[in-house]
């Protein structure tokens, strides 16, 4: 032995910086439930949304739901929407000052007022300078008038100087309406290419996570707009294009360990019309939701009602298929047992948040292990 406690101490010292850096930059995955999708209304068509269970459901009823449909049913009954979004961006539109404060007004009311989802937000126009003074006006209005807890969503973000100003405006809007520090939270929505991919060739994403100071609760990919602005043609643009995919691996890699949860995007393909055109939609939207959860991305965006018992029958699905094998190999590797896979701890915890999942959306109500020793694992 020729190392001396001298020597133990100072190579920490040379590291305490950058252990502390590790500290916050990646405390390690966001502790609660992540809901599996997030649905965006428009401001104006916002009386709606407690329908939609209904209207899902009637959609099963008229179409022949081609999936089995007990457990998606109950869901649709008890809880059709898991995470709302207010649009006042592309789903709304541009409407004059006082159109758009009337709406916020009557939004807030109809939240205020009766069963809500148990995650929502607002999405507000994006801070690029057509369209920043209407979005501060929109936040503001809106904290003015709704005192419960939500989410704010950063649209067509393109680079970290939009993501600090809104930290600056949360830390404003907190003191200026005397809620706590932190209280205010965003999620940046990834739609432009510089988003991923910086002009000096760095990847824009990472940044946008650091320069956000904590406040970052996800990335959520824009899949129209970032396939349009990468010059997609309309017919190929898609979750599972070539560009979809890279921009969403940067996004993921960027993710990483930092707390910050991922979002896909959505497919425009409707279930609407006759019954094979309904059932081609759920047909491509069941696969592409199983293609995201298999890539790990456990949330999506969801555009109309008839989308959603599609996306609780893959979701259900994915969990269901893989529930035994999941709790054989944790117990194997709790147990310290041989088997033909060799699972290391990371795995190990990635096998107990996969059970958790599958409880927190339903599809499962016994994931083998009692959740609060899942929850210690991950």
């Amino acid at each position: 032995m020729r190392l001396s406690d001298h020597d133990y101490a100072e190579i920490d010292g040379r590291l305490a910086a950058h252990d502390a850096f590790l500290r916050a930059r990646y405390p390690g995955e966001r502790a609660g439930r992540q809901p599996v999708h997030t649905v965006y209304v428009p401001a104006d068509k916002l009386d709606g949304f407690r329908d939609w269970g209904t209207i899902a459901l009637t959609a099963m009823d008229q179409h022949d739901f081609p999936w089995p449909d007990g457990a998606v049913r109950a869901k649709l009954a008890r809880e059709p929407i898991e995470d709302l979004r207010v649009d006042f961006e592309d789903g709304y539109g541009v409407r004059d000052d006082d159109q758009e404060d009337a709406a916020v007004r009557k939004a807030a009311a109809t939240l205020a007022d009766g069963p809500r989802p148990p995650f929502l937000g607002l999405r507000i126009k994006s801070l690029e300078a057509a369209t920043r003074h209407r979005a501060l006006r929109t936040l503001d209005l809106f904290l003015d008038s709704y005192q419960d807890t939500f989410t704010i969503t950063l649209p067509k973000v393109s680079g970290t100087d939009q993501v600090a100003t809104m930290v600056a405006l949360c830390e404003k809007l907190e003191l200026s309406y005397g809620l706590s520090t932190g209280a205010l939270t965003f999620e940046i929505q990834v739609e432009l290419p510089s988003a991923v991919l910086a002009a000096d060739g760095t990847a824009t994403v990472a940044r946008l996570i650091t320069a956000a100071d904590g406040r970052c609760t996800g990335l959520h990919y824009g899949t129209y707009d970032y396939s349009a602005a990468a010059g997609v043609a309309a017919a190929y643009q898609s979750m599972e294009h070539p560009v979809a995919d890279y921009a969403k691996a940067v996004m993921q890699a960027a993710a990483a360990q930092t707390g910050v949860r991922l979002s896909d995007g959505s497919t425009n393909i409707l279930p609407v019309g006759g019954r094979d055109d309904v059932h081609a939609a759920w047909q491509l939207h069941h696969r592409l939701v199983r293609r995201s959860l298999e890539r790990g991305y456990y949330q999506g965006w969801d555009l109309h009602p008839a989308q959603l018992p599609s996306r609780y029958a893959a979701t259900y699905a994915f969990f269901r298929d893989g529930r035994d094998a999941a709790i054989t190999r944790l117990h194997r590797y709790l147990d310290r047992q041989d088997s033909g896979i060799m699972d290391e701890p990371a795995t190990a915890r990635a096998l107990a948040g996969y059970l958790l999942r599958g409880l927190d959306c339903g599809a499962l109500t016994d994931a083998g292990f009692p959740r609060e020793q899942l929850t210690a694992l991950v």
